[in-house]
């Protein structure tokens, strides 16, 4: 097993809730959110990063976070569902990390987030349709992870048992 656990996948399928439950059965290794990290070093929300400096400025600050997280082992990283979409990230989690898809049907996605205002590419237009707009977009990239968990109708138990069973394989 590498020596990293990276979770990918849309918004709203559950990478932070996981990887916390994750780590919990798995105490050596950290948790690390990476936009959490993002909005610890800027002292700013990610939505309002969107807002004042646009995407391309947000994903700058995500692919210096990646390479310095990366340099660590024993960590859960749980990442922003746009994240895999960079190459250069992409190699990076799929050489240093075992990359886990968590993967959720749009209805699921969207009843999960429906009542959250801080996602920034839902603030307008947020739909069933525009969650199945942008997975489609990514599903080439997700699909590139090593293991896909369907997350969907499952409780946070049984995804982690389900990843622990991949894991031990």
């Amino acid at each position: 097993m590498k020596n990293n656990i990276a979770l990918i996948g849309m918004m709203g399928c559950g990478k932070s809730t996981i990887g916390k439950e994750l780590q919990k059965h798995l105490p050596e290794y950290s948790f690390v959110d990476i936009d959490e990290l993002i909005e610890s070093s800027t002292q700013k929300k990610i939505s309002e990063i969107f807002l004042k400096y646009g995407e391309h400025h947000f994903r700058v600050l995500e692919n210096d976070k990646i390479k310095s997280v990366l340099k660590n082992d024993f960590q859960i990283i749980s990442l922003g569902g746009g994240a895999f979409e960079d190459p250069e990230n992409r190699d990076l989690l799929l050489s240093k990390s075992c990359v886990i898809f968590l993967k959720a049907s749009p209805q699921a996605i969207f009843d999960r987030i429906k009542n959250e205002t801080h996602r920034p590419l839902l603030r307008r237009d947020f739909s069933v349709e525009k969650i199945q707009e942008i997975m489609q977009k990514r599903l080439h990239n997700y699909e590139k992870a090593h293991f896909t968990i369907d997350t969907t109708e499952k409780t946070p138990y049984n995804i982690v048992n389900e990843i622990l069973g991949v894991l031990d394989d």
